[in-house]
């Protein structure tokens, strides 16, 4: 069987995201391009070890595109190559430091937002009023929202971990509107006997039948056919993440906001400005499905205060 192969088997058999598992053999390949192509069961620690050197001493990647390099690597020889004996040595670590997030203003938020219409407009609300990823908002499907107790589940989120948010209720006519359209579409796409949804881990064999329920269908469903990268079935998929991007980047260019902002400005807006409000670090780690609350300690880092809520000498 060809390292392909023996990867893929691998990582879907331990249901790691699609995107996940591109990100991995583009690393996975870029290793051995660098190596000459030798094959990596003939090498080690050592030539891992160099390999993340190069990416920094030559490429100058960050600190998190060189973890996620060094994740690749290992997955591929603890969990197909079966070395659980590798040793990697010292590398050069990336001196890149981490930077605090880039976040908008309660006015600034509101400004991008009313730069959104349709389908953009919907899925910034949800990650500037719940707090989800871009990717977490494309993949919630009908079942996924309780509006009797307004809650929205968080399905595989990041670290495949769920966690349950708010809903906020602006956006409540709008998602209903989309959940008619989805139905719309999967009815339509069952009279053509169309009933493939990709399902996460070994859900597609404990619901055999779950294509055939609107419950699982996306929310956000494209209005195209594709067929899944992995199984090869012809169903309804969600939409393209890429064509939100654009249409946040325009929003924001339009609203003259001069900052490195992107979609997920709006995930990390949502938590300063709860911060802001009075709510407690720990509820604002649940939302957003941190394991370590350390990880939601930066935002202390950029609340609202002025450098630390410090009076400037020049001001008094």
């Amino acid at each position: 069987m060809r390292l392909q192969q023996q990867f893929q088997q691998a990582i879907r058999t331990m249901n790691y995201a699609y995107a996940t598992e591109k990100a991995y053999w583009s690393w996975i390949r870029q290793y051995l391009k660098f190596h000459k192509m030798c094959h990596p069961a003939s090498m080690g620690g050592e030539q891992i070890s160099e390999f993340l050197s190069y990416l920094v001493m030559q490429r100058h990647i960050s600190i998190n595109t060189q973890q996620q390099a060094l994740s690749a690597l290992v997955f591929l020889y603890r969990n197909v190559l079966q070395r659980e004996e590798l040793i990697i040595n010292e590398w050069s670590f990336s001196r890149r430091p981490k930077k605090l997030p880039v976040v908008f203003s309660r006015n600034e938020a509101e400004l991008v937002l009313s730069h959104l219409q349709g389908t953009p407009l919907l899925i910034s609300q949800l990650m500037y009023g719940a707090g989800l990823r871009l990717m977490e908002a494309i993949r919630v499907r009908v079942k996924d929202v309780d509006f009797s107790r307004n809650e929205i589940t968080v399905r595989e989120g990041k670290g495949g971990k769920d966690r349950i948010t708010v809903l906020p209720q602006k956006t409540v006519p709008s998602l209903k509107r989309h959940i008619e359209h989805s139905a719309a579409l999967h009815q339509k796409a069952l009279a053509e006997n169309v009933s493939h949804v990709h399902l996460p881990g070994a859900l597609a064999k404990k619901y055999p039948n779950a294509g055939k329920e609107l419950a699982w269908q996306f929310i956000f469903a494209s209005n195209q056919l594709s067929r899944d990268p992995r199984s090869g079935k012809v169903g309804r998929h969600h939409i393209n993440e890429r064509h939100i991007q654009r249409r946040v980047k325009a929003a924001i260019y339009k609203a003259g906001i001069h900052k490195h902002a992107s979609c997920h400005t709006f995930r990390h807006s949502f938590a300063t400005h709860l911060l802001e409000t009075g709510y407690d670090i720990r509820t604002v780690q649940e939302l957003l499905g941190h394991s370590n609350v350390n990880t939601t300690m930066i935002y202390t880092h950029v609340l609202n205060r002025g450098g630390r809520g410090v009076k400037s000498p020049v001001d008094n």
